[in-house]
């Protein structure tokens, strides 16, 4: 960067606790693809081409936020940056704010052994005491091929980082066709919690996901070496709020990719679950904060399929396979 050039990025935040808490739901890959637009940035990770994550981080989450990007010799404003970076050592810098805090909560997780289960859904994401830890957070990207920084003040004490950016290499989004949904279906994230923490102790490797016209409207089944176990949803205002069918839609999936989005359903209020024809399932959460701020994490997953085997047996047998590409 020439010297007193403005940086491409730059964005402050007084508080590091709902950057960590999105961020921390889509920690399941090595590297996140980040893109900086004028309305936020958009971490996305991906995991072999069969699920895939999305975190926006809304400009309203920062006091300050700023996106200027050079001119082209053409006169014309350059691309939107783009690059990846380790999402872990990312997470592990926005720890320091607040460090003190978190080391209180991390001393209160180890006493109480309930917060390890798959049901701790606990409202303290974005709690008060948390949120008012006094410091700022600035997060700057001063052009193509830098580090991403992140500068971290409290108390008089500054902490900066440089995070190594790699090459873009954003994989296609697993395809979504909005247009032939199978069903759509909004209800508490905690309810899908609750339904997983169920199913989990038999230790499946995979999970069904039936909708259909008729009771039971939605159902999650999981089986393996264990056993099964399952679980059925009535359609009651209060646990299914939203609920559309086409026709009856039945797909299995990998229960560990499935159990990679429980961290997001432990903070969001509100899940939508979708299906399309090709069998691809959504799930796009809606996480409310304080100041009534609103984000969203988007999940996509693609189910084992169903292939025709031809032998010389005469039951028209169908064996599961997984596809990876």
């Amino acid at each position: 960067m020439a010297p007193g050039s403005p940086p491409i990025f730059r964005a402050v935040a007084t508080s590091t606790r709902p950057l960590y808490q999105l961020l921390r739901c889509i920690n399941f890959a090595p590297r996140v693809h980040v893109q900086i637009t004028e309305d936020g940035i958009r971490f996305a990770a991906d995991h072999s081409r069969v699920m895939q994550g999305v975190a926006f981080l809304d400009k309203a989450l920062f006091s300050a936020y700023s996106l200027d990007l050079p001119v082209t010799d053409d006169d014309e404003a350059a691309d939107l940056p783009n690059f990846q970076l380790s999402l872990a050592s990312f997470l592990e810098v926005l720890q320091i704010f607040g460090a003190v805090d978190v080391a209180a909560k991390a001393q209160k997780s180890e006493q109480d052994p309930y917060r390890s289960n798959l049901r701790n859904y606990r409202a303290d994401a974005f709690s008060n005491q948390t949120l008012g830890i006094s410091g700022t957070c600035t997060l700057l990207y001063s052009e193509e091929g830098e580090p991403f920084k992140i500068t971290i003040e409290e108390s008089g004490v500054k902490t900066t980082a440089g995070l190594t950016t790699y090459v873009p290499e954003l994989p296609e989004d697993i395809p979504f066709n909005r247009e032939e949904l199978s069903f759509k279906i909004i209800m508490p994230s905690r309810s899908l919690l609750d339904s997983l923490a169920e199913i989990s102790p038999t230790a499946p490797d995979k999970l069904t996901v039936v909708a259909s016209k008729t009771s039971p409207f939605l159902s999650l089944a999981g089986t393996g070496d264990l056993g099964s176990s399952a679980v059925d949803f009535a359609r009651g205002r209060d646990l299914l709020e939203t609920f559309t069918i086409a026709d009856r839609w039945s797909q299995t999936y990998k229960f560990d990719f499935i159990k990679n989005s429980t961290e997001a359903m432990r903070i969001a209020n509100k899940i939508s679950l979708r299906g399309d024809a090709q069998g691809v399932l959504s799930l796009q959460f809606m996480v409310e904060m304080e100041g009534g701020k609103r984000s969203f994490l988007d999940f996509r997953f693609v189910p084992f399929i169903l292939y025709e085997e031809e032998d010389d047996d005469e039951d028209g047998s169908r064996n599961i396979d997984f596809d990876d590409e």
